[in-house]
Protein backbone atom coordinates (compact mmCIF):
# COMPACT_ATOMS: atom_id res chain seq x y z
CA UNK A 1 0.00 0.00 0.00
CA UNK A 2 1.37 3.40 -1.01
CA UNK A 3 1.63 6.01 1.76
CA UNK A 4 1.21 9.79 1.44
CA UNK A 5 4.99 10.40 1.34
CA UNK A 6 5.41 7.99 -1.55
CA UNK A 7 2.62 9.69 -3.52
CA UNK A 8 4.21 13.12 -2.90
CA UNK A 9 7.74 11.82 -3.37
CA UNK A 10 8.35 13.78 -6.57
CA UNK A 11 5.50 16.24 -6.55
CA UNK A 12 7.31 19.54 -5.98
CA UNK A 13 7.74 22.10 -8.72
CA UNK A 14 11.03 23.97 -8.62
CA UNK A 15 9.32 26.90 -6.87
CA UNK A 16 7.76 24.69 -4.20
CA UNK A 17 11.05 22.82 -3.85
CA UNK A 18 12.94 26.08 -3.33
CA UNK A 19 10.46 27.18 -0.69
CA UNK A 20 10.59 23.83 1.13
CA UNK A 21 14.42 23.91 1.10
CA UNK A 22 14.60 27.55 2.21
CA UNK A 23 16.52 28.74 -0.86
CA UNK A 24 15.65 30.53 -4.07
CA UNK A 25 15.20 28.95 -7.48
CA UNK A 26 18.53 30.33 -8.74
CA UNK A 27 20.32 28.57 -5.86
CA UNK A 28 18.84 25.27 -7.01
CA UNK A 29 19.92 25.90 -10.58
CA UNK A 30 23.40 26.92 -9.38
CA UNK A 31 23.75 23.70 -7.36
CA UNK A 32 22.64 21.72 -10.40
CA UNK A 33 25.32 23.39 -12.55
CA UNK A 34 27.91 22.62 -9.85
CA UNK A 35 26.86 18.96 -9.75
CA UNK A 36 25.62 19.09 -6.14
CA UNK A 37 22.05 18.35 -7.17
CA UNK A 38 20.81 16.36 -10.11
CA UNK A 39 18.25 17.76 -12.47
CA UNK A 40 15.24 15.45 -12.69
CA UNK A 41 13.97 14.26 -16.04
CA UNK A 42 11.37 16.42 -17.71
CA UNK A 43 8.45 14.28 -18.82
CA UNK A 44 7.24 15.06 -22.33
CA UNK A 45 4.91 18.05 -22.17
CA UNK A 46 5.32 18.47 -18.41
CA UNK A 47 7.59 20.11 -15.87
CA UNK A 48 10.38 18.73 -13.71
CA UNK A 49 9.36 17.52 -10.27
CA UNK A 50 11.42 17.31 -7.10
CA UNK A 51 10.94 15.31 -3.94
CA UNK A 52 11.82 15.08 -0.27
CA UNK A 53 15.23 13.58 -1.02
CA UNK A 54 16.08 16.73 -3.01
CA UNK A 55 15.01 18.96 -0.10
CA UNK A 56 17.18 16.89 2.26
CA UNK A 57 20.15 17.23 -0.10
CA UNK A 58 19.84 21.03 -0.23
CA UNK A 59 19.59 21.16 3.56
CA UNK A 60 22.74 19.02 3.77
CA UNK A 61 24.56 21.45 1.46
CA UNK A 62 23.40 24.47 3.46
CA UNK A 63 24.41 22.85 6.77
CA UNK A 64 27.86 22.06 5.41
CA UNK A 65 28.23 25.63 4.14
CA UNK A 66 27.39 26.94 7.61
CA UNK A 67 30.33 24.90 8.92
CA UNK A 68 32.60 26.57 6.39
CA UNK A 69 32.89 23.81 3.81
CA UNK A 70 33.41 24.96 0.22
CA UNK A 71 31.19 23.64 -2.56
CA UNK A 72 34.02 21.36 -3.71
CA UNK A 73 34.37 19.95 -0.19
CA UNK A 74 30.60 19.52 0.02
CA UNK A 75 30.64 17.58 -3.25
CA UNK A 76 33.21 15.26 -1.67
CA UNK A 77 31.09 14.88 1.48
CA UNK A 78 28.08 14.05 -0.67
CA UNK A 79 30.15 11.39 -2.40
CA UNK A 80 30.93 9.94 1.03
CA UNK A 81 27.41 10.24 2.43
CA UNK A 82 26.66 6.52 2.41
CA UNK A 83 28.57 6.40 5.71
CA UNK A 84 31.00 3.65 4.75
CA UNK A 85 33.87 6.11 4.31
CA UNK A 86 33.74 7.75 7.74
CA UNK A 87 37.54 8.01 7.97
CA UNK A 88 37.65 10.06 4.75
CA UNK A 89 34.87 12.31 5.99
CA UNK A 90 36.68 12.71 9.32
CA UNK A 91 39.91 13.64 7.50
CA UNK A 92 38.06 16.28 5.50
CA UNK A 93 36.52 17.69 8.69
CA UNK A 94 39.89 17.67 10.47
CA UNK A 95 41.46 19.70 7.65
CA UNK A 96 38.55 22.13 7.81
CA UNK A 97 38.99 22.43 11.60
CA UNK A 98 42.72 23.19 11.20
CA UNK A 99 41.86 25.93 8.70
CA UNK A 100 39.23 27.41 11.02
CA UNK A 101 41.69 27.45 13.92
CA UNK A 102 44.25 29.23 11.73
CA UNK A 103 41.64 31.80 10.74
CA UNK A 104 40.71 32.32 14.40
CA UNK A 105 44.37 32.92 15.27
CA UNK A 106 44.64 35.41 12.38
CA UNK A 107 41.46 37.17 13.50
CA UNK A 108 42.73 37.36 17.09
CA UNK A 109 46.01 38.90 15.87
CA UNK A 110 44.12 41.35 13.66
CA UNK A 111 41.81 42.28 16.54
CA UNK A 112 44.76 43.01 18.85
CA UNK A 113 46.54 45.13 16.23
CA UNK A 114 43.42 47.09 15.33
CA UNK A 115 42.52 47.54 19.00
CA UNK A 116 45.97 49.03 19.62
CA UNK A 117 45.56 51.41 16.69
CA UNK A 118 42.11 52.50 17.86
CA UNK A 119 43.46 53.13 21.35
CA UNK A 120 46.31 55.22 19.91
CA UNK A 121 43.70 57.36 18.15
CA UNK A 122 42.27 58.27 21.57
CA UNK A 123 45.27 60.52 22.27
CA UNK A 124 45.41 62.43 19.01
CA UNK A 125 43.59 65.57 20.11
CA UNK A 126 45.48 68.41 18.49
CA UNK A 127 47.86 66.07 16.63
CA UNK A 128 48.17 66.62 12.91
CA UNK A 129 48.67 62.96 11.92
CA UNK A 130 46.32 60.14 12.87
CA UNK A 131 48.27 57.18 14.31
CA UNK A 132 45.93 54.68 12.63
CA UNK A 133 46.36 56.22 9.18
CA UNK A 134 50.13 56.62 9.71
CA UNK A 135 50.51 52.98 10.78
CA UNK A 136 48.55 51.79 7.75
CA UNK A 137 50.69 53.94 5.44
CA UNK A 138 53.88 52.54 6.94
CA UNK A 139 52.58 48.97 6.81
CA UNK A 140 53.33 48.55 10.49
CA UNK A 141 50.92 46.84 12.85
CA UNK A 142 50.43 48.43 16.21
CA UNK A 143 50.92 46.74 19.50
CA UNK A 144 48.45 47.12 22.30
CA UNK A 145 48.46 50.53 23.90
CA UNK A 146 46.15 52.42 26.14
CA UNK A 147 44.54 55.75 25.55
CA UNK A 148 46.31 58.43 27.56
CA UNK A 149 44.35 60.05 30.32
CA UNK A 150 43.04 63.48 29.33
CA UNK A 151 44.94 66.34 30.99
CA UNK A 152 43.47 67.57 34.26
CA UNK A 153 41.61 70.81 33.96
Amino acid sequence: MENKFERQKNSLTIGAFAKAAGVNVETIRFYQRKGLLSEPDKPLGSIRRYGGHDVARIKFVKSAQQLGFSLEEIAELLRLQDGTQCSEARTLAQHKLIGIRQKLADLTRMEAALNGLVEQCCGTVGNVACPLISALHSGAGAGASTCPKPPAA
